[in-house]
């Protein structure tokens, strides 16, 4: 690439040597050359080197998250191992009042009364609970433990922020972009980035969003023989950090009273919730490809309503009619006043 190539990055499925016949280095090179000049091979997406480079630091950011977390968890483990049920009273035990606390235990303070009353805010209405929750064995070397991972956590969050920082420096060129994602329903300026970093911003690699689903595997397989559908709806294995935001971003949008807040609870009742955050997903994506291909255009939210709209009043009377005679009743419709 840098020697002004255009360098082609294959799938070793689609490039393997026929069963039965001698493989030598050079047999390999000769079958390369006959299977590329037949045009028999089909290059993989690469994007261009800002968007990889984007790409690394939103990867690295997202398993510099996995560590940190592992680690709150550790110290969760640690706490419940001293019989400190901090994390049955405090939702998050690494909030405001949660850190003071576990200082405290830190440099010393092991009477329950004590540490309850550094409670915050809200926390302070759980103040009886607290003073249960700190009824327990925390010693040295407890406290050894917790100064040590405490310490990492703090380093991986400034590791983190400096990510983020840098992540900023390179999307600034693509703000408006940025911006037009972060108005889909779900989607924040994190997963924006993400998303960008993994599918570029040139849509024309992806003639239709179609294209960009199947490739991102948020689509179904199509496995089909006989007359028989064998792929059972299965997607297969995609981009995983791109399923990850688009994941995240689905079950975000699923807490809202918007469009595809109402299209992942429609599927939720009949499908199930695993299949409807992907369905969401789908959606999502679809809409980044048309945001993406048009520069001018603008995320508009069709209103949790429009399935409702949608249906006509005929069509949903007699739906409900069928309900209830299904049921042994006997319908009769009068037009109110």
């Amino acid at each position: 690439e840098a020697a002004g190539l255009d360098p082609w990055l294959v799938n070793a499925r689609d490039v393997k040597h026929l069963p039965g016949r001698p493989k030598t280095d050079r047999l390999d090179a000769v079958w390369l050359a006959k299977v590329a000049e037949r045009q028999m091979l089909r290059p993989s997406f690469v994007p261009p080197p800002q968007i990889r480079l984007l790409r690394d630091l939103t990867r690295y950011r997202v398993d510099l998250v996995s560590v940190r977390t592992a680690e709150k968890n550790r110290v969760e483990k640690l706490l419940e191992d001293a019989q400190i049920k901090l994390s049955v009273v405090a939702s998050d035990i690494f909030g405001v009042s949660g850190r003071e606390m576990m200082a405290a235990l830190l440099a010393g303070k092991r009477d329950p009364t004590t540490l309850a009353q550094l409670a915050r805010a809200s926390m302070r209405r759980k103040i009886p609970l607290l003073e249960e929750a700190f009824v327990g064995r925390f010693n040295d070397h407890h406290a050894f433990l917790l100064r040590t991972m405490m310490a990492r956590i703090d380093e991986t969050s400034a590791d983190i922020a400096a990510v983020e920082t840098r992540i900023e420096e390179l999307v600034a060129p693509f703000a408006h972009a940025v911006e037009r994602l972060d108005e889909i329903t779900g989607v924040g300026r994190t997963a924006a980035h993400a998303m960008i970093a993994e599918i570029g911003l040139d849509m024309t690699r992806f003639p239709t969003a179609a294209h960009l689903c199947s490739w991102a595997r948020f689509a179904p397989g199509i496995k089909e023989s006989a007359g028989k559908n064998k792929g059972r709806g299965s997607t297969g294995h995609g981009n995983p950090y791109l399923a990850r935001a688009l994941g995240e971003a689905a079950v975000a949008a699923s807490r809202t009273d918007t469009f595809l807040g109402e299209r992942y609870r429609r599927i939720a009742r009949r499908r199930g919730k695993k299949k409807a955050v992907v369905a969401v997903g789908r959606s999502i994506l679809v809409i980044v490809w048309h945001l993406l291909s048009d520069p001018d255009a603008r995320f508009h939210d069709l209103g949790s309503d429009f399935y409702s709209h949608r249906i006509g009043p005929e069509r949903k009377k007699r739906a409900h009619v069928r309900q209830l005679e299904a049921l042994g009743y006997k319908v009769t419709l009068e037009p109110a006043a």
